[in-house]
């Protein structure tokens, strides 16, 4: 019989028949290539930050407020506390006649760029202080938050039971009350007994601050806390946490090494949308008298100080008020843009 013979396979056999198997065309190696490269979640994540065009303007913007307000004051021709009567309320790059004077003898006179307050103080740097003020509140009661937070929500979450019940009914107890009026009791009480102390701290920073930053430390920190606490109860289940448990690892350890590194994102998120809330509550609490300690200036004591003069000078409301718009909605669509970046559920 020529040709080649049929091939007859025995239909018992176990035996794999290598006629079914072929080497693969390119076309079909080419399918079977990675589409993109394997990069960590966090690289992952900044580059969807950065494809996130809104969330990189803000950013961008958060830095030119953040260079202006720390770097400008230290090569500004004016402080924030010199007074000059002469030229109480001028308007923008005006000149009092003392400093006419000096133009007329050929002497060259920085202008006002924003004009002067009731006291002929510069108001361009007073409002670059007032925004310096609110960063720093803002950064540092972030900061603050998210200390107390985490170690609160990770102790609540990992230990869970009636640990766990007692704490999360403190943090309901403390949602239940009212925001406004405690936080005005609070900066009065604490801003009278910071008052009365005499440590270098309270002499450099002022009774003021120091009550912002204690009554964020107490009252704040509750979001931060239930975000790790949630984050937390879902870690704790997983097989690499079972691992630690068994070779004998301690629950600090656990928490430090393998949880808190996970929680990573909601952490970020959740500082970064508490900033814009720090830096609004500064202002609502300078605004009623209750923030930094005279003459330092904030924006929002800036704001109150100019309600007297909004019909005659609207201009003193206009640029503490832009400022506080431009640096809260700068933080608050930077935070929503870490929050597309982070979310997983999010990815194409």
């Amino acid at each position: 019989m020529e040709g080649k013979k049929e091939k007859f396979k025995n239909p018992l056999s176990l035996q794999i028949d290598p006629d079914l198997f072929a080497p693969a065309t390119d076309e079909e190696k080419a399918m079977q290539g990675v589409d993109k490269e394997s990069v960590s979640f966090m690289r992952d994540a900044l580059r969807r930050l950065a494809a996130n065009r809104l969330a990189m303007v803000c950013l961008c913007v958060i830095v030119l407020v953040s260079l202006i307000a720390f770097i400008v004051p230290s090569f500004y021709p004016y402080t924030y506390e010199k007074t000059d009567v002469q030229g109480a309320l001028m308007p923008p790059f005006q000149y009092s006649p003392k400093e006419q004077a000096k133009i007329d003898k050929g002497q060259t006179v920085f202008p006002h760029i924003m004009g002067t307050d009731e006291l002929g103080r510069d108001y361009a740097i007073r409002v670059i202080y007032g925004t310096r003020i609110s960063l720093l509140v803002g950064i540092i009661a972030a900061v603050i938050v998210v200390i107390i937070g985490i170690i609160y929500g990770s102790i609540s979450g990992f230990f869970g039971g009636r640990v766990d019940m007692i704490m999360m009914r403190i943090v309901d107890i403390i949602y239940s009350l009212p925001d406004v009026l405690i936080v005005i009791l609070l900066s009065v009480a604490i801003k009278d007994i910071v008052r009365s102390s005499n440590s270098i701290m309270v002499m450099r920073l002022g009774a003021g601050m120091i009550s912002i930053f204690l009554v964020f430390g107490l009252l704040y920190w509750v979001g931060m806390a239930r975000q790790v606490r949630g984050q937390i109860l879902s870690i704790k289940e997983q097989e690499y946490v079972l691992a630690s448990r068994s070779i004998g690892a301690s629950p600090a350890r656990i928490i430090r090494k393998h949880m808190i590194p996970n929680c990573v994102s909601v952490i970020i998120i959740v500082a970064a949308l508490q900033i814009p809330n720090a830096i609004f509550t500064e202002s609502f609490l300078s605004f009623l008298g209750l923030g930094v300690s005279m003459p330092m200036p904030s924006l929002g004591s800036l704001a109150s100080d100019a309600r007297t003069s909004m019909q005659s000078r609207p201009y003193l409301l206009v640029f503490p008020a832009l400022s506080i718009f431009l640096i809260v909605l700068s933080f608050n669509l930077l935070g929503s843009g870490l929050r597309d970046a982070f979310d997983p559920k999010l990815r194409a």
